[in-house]
């Protein structure tokens, strides 16, 4: 078993401590908050926890304080509704005694509709072209591969609970994306087990990667910039389709508005046969440092 499998599934193994309480553990890492994705995927399990029958189709979420590493969260449920088709939790995560976090989760019992669309999946090049080794190759990168920064190789390590492939690499070497619209192949470093709570959380959880990038693409700026002080404000994310989140998917991201401080992002995910599995929004704040 692979170490990225060993980290995900311990991140969204959260312990039951009473009813309608769990705690939940960050891993150890250099950073000095916690990952707002891990908290969404630990929110969203503790959630899971306390439904039968039923799978979330939604979630709307508020970051309310930077979430401490050192020390576990707990996630209190309150069960707002069981209803005949559906059922509506709240999950706020607290530590030191205060909230840094709540979310809303929804789930839904699968029905038959009449209705049934989806916008077509972008035309970018497959995951297995963008390998580090077939990205060397290309002449426009030959000689700025080898001297990549750090933080772009880390997208190909493989003991990484997410495994990212960008496919505008350009940006990162300051090239704009006039349009704003950026593109990342994503999957669970290793395969999971069939059960499909765990995948929907697990791409809960991948959700918040790179997400605020669309948001500074048009610059020609990341949130590798230091000039930057990026920070997810708020999330939310509708699954439209099953999947599995350990087979690659396409996180088609951009960004319609930026302004006083705050951009608005915007996701679609798409499996490699061009399925529409999931569609997230996130505001987040883009101020630099010296503003």
């Amino acid at each position: 078993m692979s170490k990225g499998l060993i980290d995900l599934i311990s991140i969204l193994d959260l312990e039951p401590i009473e009813v309608n309480l769990f705690r939940g553990n960050s891993p150890k890492t250099s950073w000095q908050r916690v990952f707002g994705g891990q908290v969404i995927g630990q929110a969203m399990m503790a959630a899971c926890r306390t439904v039968e029958g039923r799978q979330p189709h939604s979630l709307h979420c508020y970051f309310i304080l930077p979430g401490d590493p050192q020390v576990p969260i707990i996630y209190e449920v309150e069960r707002l509704r069981d209803g005949r088709s559906y059922a509506t939790r709240r999950v706020t995560a607290i530590q030191h005694g205060n909230a840094i976090f709540s979310i809303m989760v929804s789930f839904h019992s699968d029905e038959d509709s009449a209705f049934n669309h989806q916008d077509r999946m972008p035309d970018v090049p497959p995951p297995e072209k963008l390998t580090a080794e077939e990205i060397s190759k290309q002449p426009m990168f030959q000689e700025v591969f080898q001297r990549m920064p750090d933080f772009i190789r880390r997208y190909y390590e493989s003991d990484r609970p997410i495994e990212l492939r960008p496919v505008e690499l350009s940006r990162y070497f300051g090239q704009k994306i006039e349009d704003g619209r950026i593109h990342v192949w994503i999957r669970t470093a290793a395969k999971l087990p069939d059960d499909p709570t765990l995948h929907l959380c697990a791409l809960a959880y991948a959700s918040d990667f790179s997400l605020l990038d669309a948001a500074m693409a048009r610059y020609g700026r990341t949130l590798f910039d230091k000039r930057m002080m990026p920070a997810s404000l708020d999330h939310a994310m509708w699954f439209h389709r099953p999947f599995r989140a350990d087979e690659w998917l396409l996180y088609a991201q951009d960004s319609p508005s930026a302004q006083g401080g705050r951009g608005l992002t915007r996701g679609s995910i798409f499996t490699t046969d061009g399925t529409l599995v999931a569609s997230v929004a996130q505001e987040g704040s883009i101020r630099e440092r010296w503003a």
